[in-house]
C-alpha cells in the first residue's frame, strides 16, 4: 500500500492511524458500560456467590456518578495512586531536567571499547527507561555518533540502543521507576477491585513498587547479552554492507563530557551521599519499625519507601544543577519540578477518563461479568489445567495490540481490569504479578515495529541522518529480529520463574 508520497505503508501503520487515542476509546468504553447496565440490569449470574448487575441510569446511581467523579474515582481512586505516579517524577524529573541522566548516558558511553558497545549499547538504552526521553534524545543518536567515529554503519550502534530504550522499556536495575509504579499500583487496584488477593503465586504479599523487580533485574541481564548477540551476528553483518553518509556539519565530538559537567557528577555523588544520610537518619529515626497497641508491626519507611526513592534521584539531580549552574536559585529549581509535572498533562487526562470508567466498570458489576464470561470460556477450552499457555496467550494478544495503540498505561488500563482477575479466575497461580510480568514483556517487545511509538518518526529521522533514503520499512526489517527474539527469550524467562516457583520480586509487608 502507498500513501500520497508514493512511499510504502505497512498494514500496521494503516491501521494504527485508524485507533483512536486511548482517551477517546475510554470516553466510548464508558458510554457503552452504562448503556450496557441499563439493558442488563438486574440480571444475576455467578456460581458460588452471585451477582447482579446494576442499572447505572438509576436516579441513585446517576448521583454516585456525579458525587463521585472529581475526588473518589479520580484523584484518589485506588488509594491515590495519580500521586504516586505524579510524586516519582519529583525525583526522576529533577535527574532528568537538570541534565544528570544525559551526562551518565554519554560519560558511561566514551569509555567503552567498540569490542563492549552492543551489550553496553542495549544496556544503557533498558536503564535510560527511568528517565522517559532521556535514551530517546540522547542515547540513539549518541550511538549513531560513536559508530561513525568508529568508520562503521551508524544504524548499527542506534539499532542497538533503540533496542534498549525501546524493546527493553519494562526491564531495570533501578527498582520503584515510574512504570513499576504504574504496572503495580494498578495491578493491585484491578484484584482488589474483583476480590483477587494480592499475593503472588508463591502465596507471599505482594509490595506494589517491587513485585516484579527480581524479574527485571534477571530480564536486565539477559536482554542486555541477547540484544548484543542480535546485533552482532544479525544486525551488523546486515547493515556493514550498506552504504550510509556522514553529513559534513556532524559534529563528531557533539556528545563529548565537558569539564563543568564532569564536576557536576562529582556534585552529584556528595548529592547522592547526602540523600542517603536523609533517608538513613528517617529510617533510624522516626520511620523506624514500631509495634501499635494492637501488637502489629508498623513499618512507616517501608509505607513511604516511593518519597524515600524520590528523595535518592531528587539530591543527586539538585546538586548537579547547581553545579552545571542550571539552578541558579531556588525559582529554577521551581521551574525545573515544574517542567516536569507539566510533562504529565496528558496522564492527568488519560487518568481521568481511565479511572472513572474503572469505578463504573466496579460499580456497574460489568466488569466482574466480563471476567465471569472470559473465564468461563478459557475454562471450558481446558486452559485452566495449563497455566502456560495462558502466560503465554495472553502476552502474544498484548504483544499485537502494542503495535496499533501505544502507551504502557494506557493499555494497561485497559487490559488490566479484565485479564488480571480473569487469568485469576482460571488458575490461581496467574496472580497479579505474574500478569503484571506478561503484560510488561507484550508491551516492550513490539515497540520497535510499532508506527505507533511515540518515538517512531523521531528514531526515523535521526536515522536519515545517515542514510536519507531510510524508510519506515526499512526501520522495521532492521528492529524486527530484536522484536521476534526478546519477545520468545523474555517469555521464556518468565516461564522459567514460573516452573522453578521463583519469586518475581520481594515479599510485601
Amino acid at each position: 500500500m502507498k500513501n500520497k508520497g508514493g512511499t510504502k505503508t505497512s498494514i500496521i501503520e494503516v491501521i494504527g492511524k485508524r485507533v483512536p487515542d486511548p482517551v477517546i476509546i475510554f470516553i466510548i468504553l464508558y458510554a457503552v458500560i452504562f448503556v450496557l447496565s441499563v439493558f442488563l440490569g438486574d440480571m444475576t449470574f455467578g456460581e458460588t456467590v452471585e451477582y447482579s448487575i446494576n442499572n447505572m441510569a438509576e436516579v441513585e446511581n446517576v448521583r454516585w456518578i456525579f458525587d463521585n467523579a472529581l475526588v473518589t474515582n479520580w484523584l484518589t481512586y485506588g488509594g491515590g495512586v495519580l500521586g504516586l505516579i505524579l510524586i516519582v517524577m519529583f525525583g526522576v524529573g529533577i535527574a532528568e531536567d537538570s541534565g544528570l541522566l544525559a551526562t551518565l548516558i554519554k560519560k558511561i558511553s566514551i569509555k567503552c571499547s567498540d569490542k563492549w558497545l552492543p551489550i553496553l549499547l542495549v544496556f544503557l538504552g533498558i536503564l535510560s527507561n527511568v528517565a522517559s526521553d532521556a535514551g530517546f534524545i540522547i542515547l540513539i543518536p549518541m550511538a549513531g555518533l560513536l559508530y561513525a567515529g568508529l568508520k562503521k554503519n551508524p544504524l548499527i550502534g542506534m539499532a542497538a540502543a533503540n533496542a534498549g530504550v525501546s524493546a527493553g522499556f519494562s526491564a531495570n536495575l533501578i527498582p520503584a521507576t515510574p512504570a513499576d509504579i504504574v504496572v503495580g499500583s494498578n495491578a493491585e487496584i484491578f484484584a482488589l477491585a474483583q476480590n483477587v488477593p494480592f499475593v503472588s503465586y508463591r502465596g507471599t504479599p505482594l509490595s506494589v513498587p517491587y513485585m516484579n523487580y527480581y524479574f527485571i533485574v534477571a530480564s536486565t541481564v539477559v536482554l542486555s547479552i541477547v540484544g548484543a548477540w542480535i546485533t552482532t551476528k544479525i544486525v551488523a553483518p546486515k547493515l556493514e554492507k550498506q552504504s550510509f553518509i556522514v553529513p559534513e556539519d556532524l559534529n563528531l565530538t557533539e556528545f563529548t563530557v565537558k569539564p563543568e559537567e564532569n564536576m557536576g557528577l562529582i556534585a552529584a555523588v556528595v548529592g547522592l551521599v547526602f540523600g542517603i544520610i536523609i533517608i538513613g537518619a528517617l529510617y533510624f529515626g522516626p520511620l523506624a519499625p514500631y509495634v501499635d497497641a494492637s501488637g502489629k508491626t508498623i513499618t512507616p519507611f517501608t509505607n513511604n519507601i516511593i518519597l524515600m526513592i524520590t528523595i535518592v534521584f531528587f539530591m543527586p539531580g539538585l546538586f548537579y544543577g547547581v553545579a552545571v549552574k542550571k539552578y541558579n536559585n531556588s525559582q529554577a529549581i521551581v521551574m525545573g519540578l515544574t517542567r516536569q509535572i507539566s510533562n504529565m498533562g496528558y496522564i492527568l487526562v488519560l487518568t481521568f477518563f481511565c479511572y472513572n470508567f474503572l469505578a463504573l466498570l466496579t460499580k456497574s458489576n460489568i466488569g466482574t461479568y466480563i471476567t465471569y464470561l472470559g473465564a468461563t470460556f478459557l475454562e471450558n477450552l481446558g486452559f485452566g489445567e495449563w497455566p502456560m499457555l495462558l502466560i503465554i496467550g495472553f502476552i502474544l494478544t498484548a504483544a499485537v495490540i502494542n503495535l496499533f495503540v501505544g502507551g504502557l498505561s494506557a493499555k494497561w488500563l485497559l487490559l488490566g481490569p479484565i485479564f488480571v482477575p480473569m487469568l485469576y479466575r482460571v488458575h490461581p497461580e496467574m496472580t497479579p504479578d505474574l500478569v503484571a510480568a506478561a503484560y510488561r514483556i507484550a508491551d516492550s517487545s513490539t515497540n520497535t515495529i510499532s508506527p505507533m511509538m511515540t518515538y517512531t518518526g523521531v528514531i526515523l529521522a535521526y536515522m536519515r541522518k545517515y542514510k536519507p533514503e531510510f524508510t519506515l520499512g526499512n526501520l522495521i526489517g532492521v528492529m524486527l529480529p530484536y522484536s521476534i527474539i526478546f519477545l520468545i527469550v523474555w517469555t521464556i524467562l518468565l516461564l522459567v520463574f514460573f516452573q522453578l516457583g521463583l519469586p518475581l520480586g520481594p515479599a510485601g509487608v
